[in-house]
């Protein structure tokens, strides 16, 4: 079998099963009413009505741009949790063991898997950013903040946002193909994205030695690839961040690794 027809293949796996749709749907509300609720307050502030005039708690100028990047720092655990579908399922079903028959030749199936997974990611990229985008340019319209729609660089947050969120689907499928079982895959996916680099963030943000470190976790670099992040206003971005092209090479050599890794220790050994 070709690598596009084992593509093709891999692509029609991930749509011929609900988990895609409801984690798009999923994806959807969380980031859209994170970022709804956001704009409104942080424009309300902004504009003084809800501080009266004291103080915005985020200023009107490069508001919208932290709002859309939401899409990519909260959204960024869809594509990485699809990634890792995209490979544990297979492992959970067994589907992988008449996968190895049609096409023996393992390290082409899982380069299939990686583009797959830039198709994916791309398409849960491109309903992140609208997610993001279309609530919370509407509110702060409404409020009379400016929604930096016609600028470029607005534009080019979206373009790092949709490449940030395909290297996050790379390495959900590196965390796959390490971590056989589902379960524990979704269990340390969940643990490490949802508390474990949060907090190490927030404590950067108060000691100078961990915030030297905390710019190179994965998350930490894809906001900086993305040029914008929530954690500069919760004090997890008090130290410097890294330059949006290092942000991307260090979330790059993060999948790079975990499927280098994961391709020797467990993607050949046997199936079943």
């Amino acid at each position: 079998m070709s690598l596009i027809a084992a593509s093709r293949s891999e692509v029609t796996k991930v749509f011929s099963t609900a988990g895609w749709w409801i984690l798009a749907i999923v994806l959807v509300f969380y980031v859209g009413s994170t970022a709804a609720g956001l704009a409104f307050v942080f424009g309300a502030s902004a504009t003084g009505e809800l501080t009266g005039g004291s103080g915005a708690i985020v200023p009107a100028d490069g508001l919208a741009a932290l709002i859309y990047s939401l899409g990519g720092s909260i959204g960024y655990v869809f594509p990485l949790l699809i990634g890792t579908l995209m490979v544990t399922t297979e492992f959970r079903h067994q589907t992988l063991t008449p996968t190895f028959l049609a096409t023996p030749r393992r390290g082409l199936v899982l380069w299939a898997k990686l583009i797959a997974g830039i198709v994916i990611g791309g398409l849960f990229a491109v309903v992140a950013v609208l997610s993001a985008a279309a609530p919370g340019a509407g509110i702060l319209a409404v409020l009379g903040v400016d929604t930096g729609l016609g600028s470029g660089d607005t534009w080019a947050l979206f373009a790092r946002t949709v490449l940030a969120l395909m290297l996050w689907t790379l390495v959900g499928i590196g965390v796959g193909t390490l971590v056989r079982n589902q379960v524990v895959a979704i269990v340390v996916v969940l643990a490490f994205t949802q508390f474990v680099e949060p907090l190490l963030r927030v404590a950067g943000g108060f000691v100078d030695w961990i915030a030297d470190l905390t710019r190179f976790l994965p998350g930490a670099a894809s906001d900086a690839l993305i040029g914008a992040s929530i954690y500069a206003v919760m004090g997890g971005g008090a130290g410097e961040s890294l330059e949006w092209w290092h942000g991307g090479i260090v979330l790059l050599a993060y999948a790079l690794i975990v499927l280098l890794i994961g391709h020797i220790v467990s993607w050949r050994r046997d199936v079943t």
